[in-house]
């Protein structure tokens, strides 16, 4: 599946004005499931937490910020939350600060790096890292920057395919994934977890994400659209008109499925706490 190409062609349509981009960010939001689990943990998270002694500031990762939504949400939350957002591809981080300078987002800053390599000791008071570790073979080292980059009670929120069916590989012979940038399928929640502990983490949680309302809404609203696109860039033309009939569907899917408590899922929430 090349997946990669759709989103830049789709990056690039939105991207000729900071309005279409902020309408793009609120589009994602709309569709992507992982989006509404994502926003709900972090709205419990800012709710809950104690304020930090004497000030308002929180520093928050953006650990492989992508077209940086979240990174534009968490900045959107307080003019005192300070955001480092970081990605591998050059060309996203160099489109991105210029985005968010241009629409007067001081509290980001985007930079390239490996985080494999990537460490700031004690700095964080949240980690968000959406559809990322998935893409990472050296995950191990991953979670231990974290564990090393996070604040004392600083916490590491994650969303990630599970080994459930994540990538769609069950709908693929020889086990290729739908999407296939993934170095594994999905995470299994019980290694997951062993993985965190031995990076430091002993507090930690994980629930599944995606069950039956999931899926359908992610077939309708993403799976259908990219193969679809992958088939012919006409159905460019035709993509308004296909929202329009199944956006009821899929919106109302994706709200039941924050509602539920899935006994197995294709995506996984993970929070870990230092």
């Amino acid at each position: 599946m090349q997946y990669d190409p759709i989103k830049k062609s789709l990056g690039k349509v939105f991207n000729r004005s900071p309005f279409l981009r902020i309408i793009f960010y609120k589009l994602l939001d709309l569709l992507l499931l992982r989006a509404w689990h994502v926003k709900k943990e972090i709205r419990s998270w800012a709710v809950n937490r104690q304020p930090l002694a004497g000030k308002n500031q929180r520093f928050i990762l953006d650990a492989g910020s992508g077209f940086g939504q979240y990174s534009h949400f968490l900045s959107g939350l307080s003019p005192f939350w300070f955001v480092d957002a970081v990605d591998v591809k050059e060309e996203q981080i160099a489109d991105c600060n210029a985005f968010f300078s241009r629409v007067g987002r001081k509290n980001v800053l985007f930079e390239k790096a490996d985080l494999t390599q990537f460490s700031k000791p004690d700095r964080f008071d949240l980690i968000l890292s959406v559809d990322v570790m998935e893409h990472i073979a050296d995950d191990e080292a991953v979670f231990r920057n974290f564990y090393d980059s996070l604040t004392q009670d600083g916490m590491l929120l994650i969303s990630t395919p599970s080994d459930q069916g994540g990538s769609d590989v069950h709908d693929h012979a020889a086990g290729e994934s739908f999407i296939d940038e993934h170095v594994r399928d999905g995470y299994n929640i019980y290694d997951i977890i062993k993985k965190l502990n031995r990076a430091g983490f002993t507090n930690t949680e994980a629930r599944y994400t995606y069950g039956t309302p999931g899926k359908i809404a992610w077939q309708l609203s993403m799976k259908y659209p990219i193969l679809m696109l992958n088939a012919t860039k006409l159905f460019f033309i035709l993509l308004p008109f296909y929202y329009m009939l199944i956006f009821p569907v899929a919106f109302f899917c994706n709200w039941l499925d924050t509602k539920m408590k899935h006994a197995t899922g294709t995506g996984l929430i993970v929070k870990a706490w230092k």
